[in-house]
């Protein structure tokens, strides 16, 4: 059995799934009456939604030129939140002491389904996340007893209130990869080689950690900095000074994550829970996170000065 088919085959149809939320989206924007930029906004939607239903049918330039349209929307200010169903407080604290501590259960069963999806079965690690999701709505339902139709608008609900940086994740990673063909990690490495000294694995040690905080505040994602940080900072500045690659490489992952809690530019993890708890400050999540991160980010260099020589 091909596993690895099964686990494309899952990850298109989640892909599906989330196309048809957005085509659902800009749908219920164009019957929307009292929407200030109703045309663009669906269009946004609409496009979006394509790309994710069909992209490996679609010729990526034509994906491109999609991508540029999209972005020219967002620019000239045309993709707005539109009329939602306002939340009845009322009834989410009537629900909230009725449910207790069972509100957390859907959250726990994504991580801990994803995670014994992706250790015991051959199923890959994003398809085991797409999986303990369905998984985690499910018994949603089962506990709140609620509607099917609740999911649609909550979907809607979600979508509108993230708006255009929804995107930011997908172009984010392709950026990244971009970037590591362009050759900028040799770039990075060039620039860096005429500053630091060679041979001080302390001063190498902190520039990839920094390197990778930095980089990820840029791109947003740390994976799409890894590759790139790596190449143009590990590589020469501690791998070659003898450090344990796995060790090493894995601590300047989670020290890129320090920088994610830093960026707007993570848009799914900074822009979307403001949004959705309809904070009026969006950056007040990133100012709460930024004295843990920068502890964190000091301790990475500790761990890997220590641990991975």
């Amino acid at each position: 059995m091909d596993f690895a088919a099964i686990s494309n085959t899952l990850l298109e149809i989640f892909y599906i799934i989330i196309g048809i939320m957005m085509l659902n989206t800009a749908v219920l924007t164009l019957k929307d009456k009292n929407h200030k930029a109703k045309i663009g906004t669906a269009l946004f939607w609409a496009l979006l939604g394509i790309i994710f239903i069909f992209g490996p049918s679609i010729p990526p330039a034509l994906v491109g030129a999609t991508l540029v349209v999209i972005a020219v929307l967002t620019l000239t200010k045309q993709v707005k939140p539109g009329t939602v169903k306002a939340l009845d407080e009322k009834f989410g604290e009537e629900q909230a002491e009725k449910l207790g501590l069972k509100v957390f259960v859907p959250s726990l069963i994504i991580a801990l389904a994803a995670l014994g999806i992706a250790q015991f079965t051959p199923i890959s690690g994003t398809a085991a996340i797409g999986v303990a999701a369905v998984i985690a709505v499910i018994v949603t339902f089962i506990i709140t007893k609620a509607k099917p139709r609740v999911l649609v608008e909550e979907s809607d609900r979600m979508l509108q209130s993230v708006g255009s940086v929804s995107i930011l994740p997908q172009l984010l990673a392709a950026l990244g990869a971009l970037f590591t063909a362009a050759g900028v990690g040799d770039v990075i490495s060039s620039g860096i080689s005429s500053v630091l000294p060679q041979g001080n694995i302390f001063i190498g040690v902190t520039a990839y950690c920094v390197g990778m905080a930095l980089f990820t505040m840029i791109m947003g994602n740390a994976f799409a900095a890894f590759s790139v940080i790596t190449v143009g900072i590990g590589i020469p500045f501690v791998f070659a000074q003898g450090a344990n690659v796995a060790i090493a490489g894995a601590l300047a992952l989670t020290a890129g994550y320090c920088g994610t809690l830093l960026t707007p530019m993570a848009a799914n993890f900074n822009i979307m829970p403001a949004a959705l708890l309809e904070i009026e400050d969006k950056n007040s999540i990133i100012k709460h996170q930024a004295p843990v991160a920068l502890i964190l980010l000091a301790i990475h260099i500790v761990l890997m000065y220590f641990l991975a020589f």
